[in-house]
């Protein structure tokens, strides 16, 4: 790894500069008493402020759009012969950003460094009154750290960012992807036990622009992480996934969840983990959905999962969209999107017949926020569970999750305060009539029940969380997509994990060899053996 990944010190002086145009934050990476040297609670802001977390146009244009979800087809893409090639550029922006705090992410791991460089030196009374902020940190550090794994496999972590006593700078080992998940679920288990007990305070509440330091909310947080990533190796390793959730999941008040009390009709904005935008922040996502071009609807999504189910999400995710005739906008008469086996000749002939993203939750919303953790996202981990293991209701988990994912598109419809129009939410009546639907009710054999738990989880994904998507379309090969064959050699298909940045390989060298092996497009993530 480049030598800068590790050095502590330009970090300090990145923080330091990073927010003199964000006015807001400006504060809260200087200690109380208005220092030059950076504190805990500072670096802790500078953690949670993550452009690659916001649906900011740089992570969503460069990296979400052209690669995961492509691969995840949660978004449209042109078909072209190079449709599944990675963009090594991109790629490595977003490995950076990982590892060091820059314009577009925030450097959570070398800044975690930092955070326990500065703790160590801390008193005893000082290290009591900051311990919270580490705990808080590891979990923010354990989700980005994740996401990582989920896409490249093993990765330099555990002597990533360090300085050797003799203040010599090394380059880090990759650690092995298993054991890094294996970490992952212990690191949430600790953090979830210290929030159950510990008492916020005014310090952590101030510079927590995440939860605004809300204990349980962490507490929800951690245990809804873990459920996450028990289920993710569940088919790998199930003896652990399932001796673990079960433990959770038969426990509530031990291991309480962000799942929105298992109510349908709840409150996202104070349920749900969401990173809101900064005041300052007045742009939006319409160039970087139509630059590429991305905001037509995808085929399987629209096509053979929300119209022929008459899913209420349909009218508050796309536009019909239209065509202008003599000088005036006509209108599509229904939500169609393009087939997948569409040439880019009809592509670029035929867009105007079909449906694009809505325009007031997505296109022209500069109130969306960036998605961390949902209700929904846990109650389909607990149907999943509930369904494999037994232990409860999976089918009235997988309905509240249905009906939990409806409340949380409109809400983010209704995020948009432009004067676009927004959406009226469905009566219950409508949800329960569209919960009876064959394409969507809890009916069937475990196989069936599950592919519909799976589904319904990928749309709610969507682009926005299309790493999370990409992941679950691997581990479980559900939704059933057809991706048509690209023409470039080599790139045929879509990968199964990204590439290793170029930079790794050159100035990292020695570590990469001992991985390099593994280094391809087909080279599955541990978790992956469908």
């Amino acid at each position: 790894m480049k030598n800068k990944l590790t050095n502590i010190f330009i970090l300090l002086i990145a923080i330091l500069s990073l927010i003199s145009c964000e006015d807001e934050l400006e504060d809260k990476y200087y200690n109380p008493e208005k220092s030059t040297e950076p504190s805990i609670p500072g670096f802790f802001t500078a953690m949670l402020n993550n452009d690659r977390v916001r649906p900011n146009y740089w992570n969503v244009r460069t990296f979400l759009l052209p690669q995961t979800a492509v691969y995840s087809q949660t978004a449209f893409f042109m078909n072209s012969n190079s449709m599944y090639q990675q963009n090594g550029s991109y790629a490595q922006q977003y490995w950076n950003n990982f590892y060091v705090n820059n314009s577009n992410g925030s450097g959570v791991l070398s800044t975690y460094r930092a955070m326990q460089v500065t703790f160590d030196q801390l008193s005893d009374a000082e290290k009591e009154i900051n311990r919270i902020f580490l705990e808080a940190a590891k979990v923010v550090l354990v989700e980005q750290a994740a996401k990582m794994v989920d896409m490249w496999g093993d990765i330099p972590y555990s002597e990533a960012g360090s300085l050797e006593t003799s203040s010599a700078i090394s380059n880090a080992k990759f650690d092995d992807q298993q054991e890094l998940y294996q970490s992952f679920i212990s690191d949430l288990e600790s953090a979830a036990n210290y929030f159950s007990s510990v008492a916020t305070n005014s310090s952590f509440s101030k510079y927590d622009i995440l939860l605004s330091g809300d204990v349980e909310m962490w507490q929800k947080y951690a245990n809804s992480l873990k459920l996450r990533y028990l289920m993710r190796i569940s088919d790998a390793d199930e003896g652990t996934a399932k001796a673990k959730v079960n433990e959770m999941l038969v426990d509530n008040s031990s291991y309480p969840l962000i799942d929105g009390n298992n109510s349908a009709d709840y409150n996202p904005s104070s349920t749900d983990v969401l990173l809101e935008p900064l005041t300052t922040y007045t742009d939006n996502l319409t160039n970087a959905l139509t630059e590429l071009p991305s905001h037509y609807a995808p085929d399987f999504m629209l096509n053979k999962l929300l119209v022929p189910s008459e899913d209420p999400r349909t009218k508050v995710l796309f536009d019909k969209y239209g065509r202008t005739v003599e000088g005036k906008f006509v209108q599509n008469e229904d939500f169609k999107a393009m087939p997948i086996t569409f040439t880019s000749g009809q592509q670029e002939s035929e867009f105007a017949k079909y449906a694009i993203v809505d325009s007031t939750t997505f296109l022209q919303n500069p109130a969306l926020p960036g998605i961390l953790m949902t209700a929904a996202e846990v109650n389909f981990n607990k149907a999943e569970a509930f369904e494999k293991w037994g232990g409860g209701n999976a089918q009235e988990a997988y309905e509240t999750a249905v009906k939990q994912s409806i409340t949380f598109y409109y809400y983010l419809n209704k995020l948009n305060t432009t004067g676009l129009v927004v959406e009226s939410s469905p009566s219950s009546e409508q949800i329960n009539s569209f919960l009876e639907n064959p394409r969507v009710s809890y009916i069937g054999d475990m196989s069936s029940k599950l592919k519909k738990v799976w589904e319904q989880k990928w749309l709610h994904y969507g682009f926005l969380q299309s790493i999370e998507a990409w992941s679950l379309y691997r581990r479980t090969g559900v939704p059933e997509l057809e991706f048509p064959e690209a023409t470039l050699s080599g790139y045929q298909d879509p990968p199964v994990r990204l590439l290793y940045p170029a930079d790794e390989a050159t100035y990292n060298n020695s570590n990469y060899q001992e991985v390099a092996s593994e280094d391809t497009r087909n080279t599955k993530i541990f978790w992956d053996i469908e």
